[in-house]
């Protein structure tokens, strides 16, 4: 197959990478009912949110959803989501905490 935005085989279609590394990507924290604390994830422009949901509920052992184009995971993983979204192919320097 071809790929549609850049026309280049999917074998070799590099599409995906280049939009990872493109966004400005949002992690906040609230609290919710029963004080209890959830990872808020945004920004996402091009990605897939439930491949990259399952992807990062696999990597920090919490459960998760999508809803309205943000990730939300259950507990505070302010220090594991850096490397967490490093690992998965966002640049570093794009994500703000």
């Amino acid at each position: 197959m071809i790929c549609s935005k850049c026309g280049l085989p999917e074998e070799l279609c590099a599409c995906a990478s280049m939009s990872k590394g493109g966004q400005r990507i949002k992690v906040r924290f609230d609290r919710r009912k029963y004080r209890k604390i959830v990872t808020v994830i945004d920004g996402f422009e091009h990605a897939n949110l439930q491949n990259v949901a399952k992807d990062l509920k696999q990597r920090l052992a919490c459960g998760g959803t999508v809803k309205e184009d943000k990730i939300e995971l259950q507990g505070n993983h302010r220090q594991k989501i850096v490397s967490a979204l490093v690992g998965i192919g966002f640049d570093e320097d794009m994500i703000d905490i």
